[in-house]
Parts: C-alpha cells; sequence; structure tokens
C-alpha cells in the first residue's frame, strides 16, 4: 500500500511539473512585432503605454516610435539587464507587458488596456487631417462630431470604426480617400483629441459637418438641422 501510495505521488508531481512547463512555454511562444525607430501604429501605443505606466516615457501615447520612445526603450532594457539597443523586440515587449500587468495588478486596478491609447491615436489623426487649419474650437468639434457618432447607434461603435466606415462604396471622411488620415497629428490636434474624449462638446449633438467653399453638402444641408459654424465648416445635427 505504501509503495502504492509513493507512486501516486509521484506521478502527481511529474504532472505538475508538465503542466508548469508547458504554461512556460506557452507564455513565452508569444510573438510580438519589431518596433524600432520609425514604427507607427497600434502596436507603438501599447508600447508607449506600457512604458508610461512603468515610469520610463513620459510624453504621450501618440503611434509613433519616435526619439523619446526609443531612450525609454533604453531606459527599460537598462533597467531589466537585458540587450541595449532601443529596438522593442520580442524579449522587451515580453518583459515589458509581463511587468506592465504585475504593476496593475498590485495597484489594484484592471490590467493595462490600450483601448483609449488606441482611441487617441486614431481621433487626433482624423483631426489634424479635416481641421489642421482650424482655430482650436473647431478641431475639437470635429472629435466631438466623431464622439457622437460612436455614442448615435447608427454609425460604428469605435472611433477608428467611424472613422473608416464606408457608405455607398465611398469612405464617410475624405482622409480616408487621399491617406491624409496617417499623418502625423500636431500637438494641438493630440490635445483637442483629449479634450474630446473627456467631454468637450462645442457642438452638442452635431453628427455632420463640411466645408461650405469645397462642397455643398447638399444632403446634409436638406436633411439635417444647422447648428453652428466654426471656422471654414458648418456643423448640423
Amino acid at each position: 500500500m505504501k509503495n502504492t501510495q509513493r507512486r501516486f505521488v509521484g506521478f502527481i508531481v511529474v504532472m505538475l511539473i508538465l503542466t508548469l512547463s508547458c504554461s512556460s512555454v506557452f507564455a513565452a511562444g508569444t510573438t510580438y512585432p519589431l518596433l524600432k525607430y520609425g514604427s507607427r501604429g497600434t502596436a507603438v501605443v501599447k508600447l508607449q503605454q506600457a512604458l508610461k505606466t512603468q515610469g520610463f516615457l513620459s510624453g504621450s501615447a501618440d503611434g509613433i516610435y519616435g526619439s523619446m520612445t526609443r531612450s525609454a526603450v533604453v531606459k527599460f532594457q537598462t533597467a531589466k539587464k537585458i540587450s541595449v539597443d532601443g529596438i522593442a523586440g520580442n524579449q522587451t515587449q515580453t518583459r515589458l507587458y509581463a511587468q506592465t500587468t504585475a504593476t496593475t495588478l498590485s495597484r489594484g486596478t484592471s490590467v493595462t488596456t490600450t483601448t483609449a491609447a488606441t482611441n487617441l491615436y486614431w481621433l487626433s489623426r482624423i483631426i489634424h487631417a479635416e481641421a489642421e487649419a482650424e482655430p482650436y474650437a473647431g478641431k475639437v468639434a470635429v472629435g466631438n462630431v466623431i464622439i457622437n457618432r460612436v455614442n448615435s447607434g447608427t454609425f460604428a461603435s469605435t472611433i477608428k470604426g467611424v472613422i473608416f466606415e464606408y457608405s455607398n462604396g465611398l469612405p464617410q471622411f475624405s482622409p480616408v480617400a487621399d491617406g491624409t488620415i496617417y499623418n502625423t497629428p500636431s500637438a494641438a490636434s493630440i490635445q483637442a483629441a483629449k479634450d474630446a474624449m473627456a467631454g468637450q462638446r462645442p457642438v452638442g449633438a452635431a453628427m455632420f459637418f463640411f466645408n461650405p467653399d469645397k462642397a455643398s453638402g447638399s444632403w446634409i444641408v436638406n436633411n439635417k438641422t444647422f447648428v453652428k459654424t466654426i471656422g471654414d465648416h458648418d456643423f448640423y445635427k
């Protein structure tokens, strides 16, 4: 009986070791995209947000891997005693995201999410593309319109979805068609996006806008209610 018990206990121990080993293999098997100076996009936003959470980056999570982000990566790599090259490869990101999760959990908060950073990334770009030359209130107003659409239940349910939505085979916003949606936003456009996301509503319930000097906007004029003009844009709800 004792030999049988020993064999059973030994079997349990072996199974536990195998389970832990497999878990480690699966965790280590996660592959992240190589990010370096000049990289852009939501993967960079996620990286920057994690660096901010850990206190290595003080700037905004704008989705652009510039000198500040590279410097932050170097600081992280130095602190964690891994290869220091300023490039966020698989090893760097694995360590960073694991540490970010541990930090947020230890603070009693939810695990880090990149949703807010992703929203800021796209909202600041549509604001810049549509209202670069507009007064600041006009920039916030464009963000106001995008967020109104997200909340309306009529358009897409995310900021990115609204921006890239098509109607009758055509994009809702011209910057999607001409590619200017991917231009780097100014500091003012980024701040305007933050203000719009924080609830500033200079055009209230407006969900449409156009520049009457560049487009007739006849469908909007004939079917929607005028709200106000800010700069070169007329806003309607």
